[in-house]
């Protein structure tokens, strides 16, 4: 039965709260699209009058398809070059979905995606559910097939698994600025030391470039370290200018709603360092390279003012 241009009105409705679950349970904007439109594509072949309550019906048929990706993932990560995080999403972009509570914003963060990635899919799938998106534990048991005693055990394990890895309480944005623009600075002395100071004992900093852009295997620990390589990561050289064709532009914005350097050459975005800052210092940077998780950012990028860079950099 074909739809009628109020079924797919309905549908469209829907596809910015589909789009900005299906990019918290993937990890990735492009897989969330794929997502959503295999869920419209089904939505399509269903006789939709005859479906009470499409939301759910929605949900549910995007939350089986991301659990099957989800799956499918894990295989694949095992044979990815070097670290995968997440793609981030710069300001703005209206895939972030909900960010009007404490819950909505850390689930959306980049640090707590890149922690979910320790989660099985069914705990994923529940923690967004419950903790991003508010779901009653009743509805979600009915989108999983499971009882609701059943997804609560899953949502407290879940809960449990991600608060372990988390770090110190975060700074409010203007303390975040300031010690960001602290580090640009240390970061382009050249020196070490001003580096030191700005970390904490455990910092870390992880690389993603896909087998595509030179990122280490293994992350950075330790202050001294993370200090080190940022230093030589801010040290102008042919061979990165190579990589990116120039100089790009560093801009301060944030990403997953936490303070974020974004490097920019001619327009398109070839660098996202998000950093995770909390009141003893940077904790962690995780850079994204890989530039097939960049398209949206730099699409992002061009539809938003951005204001003047805070340097040029050769990275």
């Amino acid at each position: 039965m074909a739809l009628t241009m109020n079924d797919v009105d309905r549908f469209e409705t829907s596809r910015p709260r589909l789009e900005a679950i299906a990019y918290r349970l993937l990890g990735s904007a492009s897989d969330a699209e794929d997502a959503v439109q295999d869920t419209f594509l089904r939505w399509q072949a269903a006789d939709v009058d005859h479906i009470k309550v499409p939301e759910a019906w929605l949900t549910k048929v995007l939350t089986n398809l991301c659990l099957n990706q989800l799956t499918s993932a894990r295989v694949r990560r095992e044979t990815y070059v070097g670290q995968w995080l997440p793609e981030p999403l710069l300001a703005g972009d209206p895939m972030l979905g909900p960010a009007d509570t404490a819950e909505q914003r850390e689930s959306l963060s980049y640090a707590v995606l890149t922690l979910m990635e320790r989660l099985s899919p069914d705990e994923r799938v529940v923690y967004v559910l419950r903790e991003a998106f508010g779901y009653p534990h009743r509805e979600i048991a009915e989108i999983l097939d499971i009882t609701e005693s059943a997804g609560q055990q899953i949502f407290h394990r879940a809960k449990k698994h991600v608060a372990e890895g988390k770090t110190r309480t975060e700074i409010d944005g203007a303390a975040a600025r300031r010690i960001v623009e602290e580090f640009l600075a240390a970061a382009t002395s050249g020196r070490t030391e001003p580096l030191v100071r700005l970390l904490t004992e455990d910092a870390v900093a992880i690389g993603d470039g896909g087998g595509k852009i030179p990122a280490r295997a293994k992350a950075f620990e330790g202050a001294i370290a993370v200090a080190k390589f940022m230093r030589g990561l801010f040290k102008p050289s042919q061979a990165k200018r190579a990589y990116v064709g120039g100089s790009p532009e560093v801009h301060l914005t944030t990403a997953n709603g936490t303070p974020a350097l974004v490097a920019v050459f001619e327009g398109r975005v070839v660098g996202v360092m998000c950093l995770e800052i909390t009141a003893d210092g940077i904790t962690a940077f995780r850079n994204q390279v890989n530039p097939d998780k960049l398209a949206r950012a730099s699409r992002q990028w061009a539809a938003t003012d951005h204001g003047e860079p805070l340097l040029y950099a050769a990275f």
